[in-house]
Parts: structure tokens; sequence; C-alpha cells
């Protein structure tokens, strides 16, 4: 096996990078719209 066909078959930083940030902004909209639910329901 060849290096650049093992390097084709990982997945490439970019995409890593691309999927942490999607999934921290998610958690953190998921933190806000739980976060106003919390506080409107109390009232």
């Amino acid at each position: 096996m060849s290096p650049r066909k093992r390097v084709e078959e990982t997945i490439p930083r970019g995409l890593w990078i691309r999927l942490f940030v999607y999934f921290v902004a998610g958690h953190l909209f998921a933190a806000f719209i739980y976060l106003l639910f919390t506080l409107g329901g109390g009232q």
C-alpha cells in the first residue's frame, strides 16, 4: 500500500475541525434554548 493511498483513506483534518465546530456550536445552541425554557418556565 502506497503512503498516498493511506492518506486518502483517512478523514482529512479539515473535516475533523468542521465536525468539531458543528458539535460545539450545536451544544451551545441547545444550552441556550434550554436556558430560555428554564428561565421562561419559572415565571
